[in-house]
């Protein structure tokens, strides 16, 4: 009972805290691990325990279906390049690097356990870094490379990690069994993620309640997962796949109140479960100082030397692959918006690599023994060198992310921003304009209903591109906007009156609250639109 206090605590305090970081100028993740790191100080606060085999499943699945909803296959194929050199080349360059430092450091140290330590803390969390990203201000293609990363990486960091601790449980290992699994992990991933949002689609088509297409999408991430990782495929491979299949193909145009359902269902579920993962990070911080006991000051040097490896190596990559991203730009012709073209946006992302509930989930992973009863070597050392990059690069970095894009003057373009907003609704004004035109022709609608909703269609195409018209139209025009100003709040004002009467009938004896309720979800919704 006392855990699930403390989990709908560490709930509460997620949803308190986003308005809270709002109000203070502080990234949300961030005030979650520090606020775990209070509770898990108070004396009265329970011991969490999770079994760490199930922190990933839990945690990762909803959190990267929820974030590839926001994103295409085709912006993954265009950042093809980005993934390479970011989500696979860097992870694959930051472990053999952080598993050289612990081996110099710690010859005792078997160099497996050694690339173990490097592939749990070399994948920047998505999460974390979309989060910190977003309350700076960063501009939309830096949030673009940091989210296509963060849920990239973990698909090479999670096999490297499986192989170096099975070398290390087992004694065995072999590089060509490594690199076939690295590659059957990523088939497999791909087949199971387009096989199971197929049959996803298939089955959301034919449920016509938003609600059960909503439930059933809960569920798909998780299947996708699970499935995908108990064959030996990469799970967030999987659900990444699943979900852009879903998003891409099996989600119409017309399928209006399952993306309102939806979009709603998965903000408040991705609010609580990476408030619940932040906050677990900061509680977890507790329980490894108290498993470490007296002797982890003797390992402050040793993390700390980790954490200049990790910090540093970003920054050594990240530098020198964006000059030479520009330059084969220039060499071939093209211009990728999503490389980054200077060093100011190199600068802000090294500094928003932050690693999160991954680095976490894969630490306390770490079996005890081998399979010949042996402990793992030095795994209280690993688990707190682990903790120890990620509660730096959280805090440390994501409490100071604001004060590097301020002295580097690197916002959000909100003129770009809303100028393409403004083209967008253009096209999609003009797209009304043709089907009416269309529907004029081949049906008998009245003159004055057609009128009517052309000049509706017309009064949008001003809203988006005033410049296209002559002072006395734009006049006109706003003269007309002031008139549906006052019409839409006069309306207003009456279904608020149809709604409060709907709360009266309610409550009145032999009322069907059922009943009620319908009537009252439709005046919401003509009060959404």
């Amino acid at each position: 009972m006392a855990q699930l206090i403390l989990l709908f605590t560490v709930f509460l305090c997620a949803i308190v805290t986003t308005p809270l970081a709002e109000r203070i100028h502080l990234p949300q993740p961030v005030l979650m691990t520090l606020l775990g790191i209070v509770l898990a100080l108070l004396p009265f606060v329970p011991n969490v325990h999770i079994e760490p085999d199930l922190i990933l499943p839990l945690v990762l699945p909803p959190l990267i279906y929820a974030s590839a909803q926001r994103s295409t296959a085709r912006y993954y194929l265009q950042n093809a390049r980005v993934i390479l050199l970011l989500a696979v080349a860097l992870v694959l360059v930051t472990t053999a690097a952080v598993a050289g430092a612990m081996h110099w450091i710690t010859p005792a140290l078997p160099v497996a356990a050694a690339v173990a330590l490097g592939a749990m803390i070399s994948p920047p969390d998505p999460i974390a870094a979309g989060a910190v990203a977003q309350s700076v201000g960063l501009p939309r293609r830096l949030l673009g490379i940091l989210e296509t990363e963060g849920l990239f990486n973990d698909v090479t960091a999670l096999v490297v990690y499986a192989l170096a601790v099975d070398a290390v449980v087992t004694g065995q290992f072999s590089t060509l069994h490594a690199a076939l699994r690295l590659l059957l992990s990523a088939v497999l991933a791909l087949v199971f993620g387009v096989g199971i949002g197929w049959l996803s689609g298939k089955v959301i088509a034919m449920l016509s309640d938003a609600t059960l297409q909503v439930g059933l999408s809960l569920l798909v991430p998780f299947a996708a997962y699970v499935l995908a990782d108990q064959l030996h495929g990469s799970g967030v491979l999987a659900v990444l796949v699943c979900a852009l299949w879903i998003n891409d193909r099996a989600v119409g145009a017309d399928d209006v109140s399952f993306r309102l359902v939806g979009s709603a269902f998965w903000d408040v579920v991705e609010l609580l479960i990476s408030g619940m993962a932040f906050g677990l990070i900061g509680l977890e911080w507790s329980s490894v100082l108290h498993e470490v006991g007296s002797s982890w000051p003797s390992m402050i040097g040793d993390a700390a030397l980790v954490i200049v490896v990790v910090v540093g190596v970003r920054f050594l990559w990240l530098l020198p692959g964006s000059w030479f991203a520009a330059w084969l730009d220039r060499r071939l012709g093209r211009r990728e918006d999503v490389t980054p073209l200077g060093w100011r946006e190199s600068v802000v992302l090294w500094w928003a690599g932050m690693r999160g509930v991954a680095s976490v989930a894969l630490a306390l992973a770490i079996p005890f023994t081998g399979h010949d009863g042996k402990p793992f070597p030095l795994r209280y050392e690993i688990v707190f060198i682990a903790f120890s990059v990620v509660i730096f690069t959280l805090v440390v970095q994501g409490l100071t992310l604001p004060l590097v894009v301020r002295w580097l003057h690197l916002g959000r373009d909100e003129d770009a921003e809303d100028h393409e907003e403004r083209r967008l609704w253009y096209r999609a004004s003009r797209a009304g304009l043709v089907r009416l035109k269309e529907m004029a022709t081949h049906e008998e609608l009245p003159d004055e209903l057609v009128d009517r909703l052309k000049q509706r269609q017309v009064d949008r195409l001003a809203r988006s591109r005033p410049d296209i018209y002559d002072e006395q139209q734009r006049e006109e025009w706003k003269q007309r906007v002031r008139a549906f100003k006052t019409l839409r709040r006069v309306e207003s004002e009456m279904l608020a009156a149809s709604r409060e009467e709907m709360q009266v009938a309610r409550m009145e004896p032999g009322a069907d609250p059922e009943l009620v309720d319908r009537v009252i979800r439709q005046l919401d919704l003509r009060s959404e639109r």
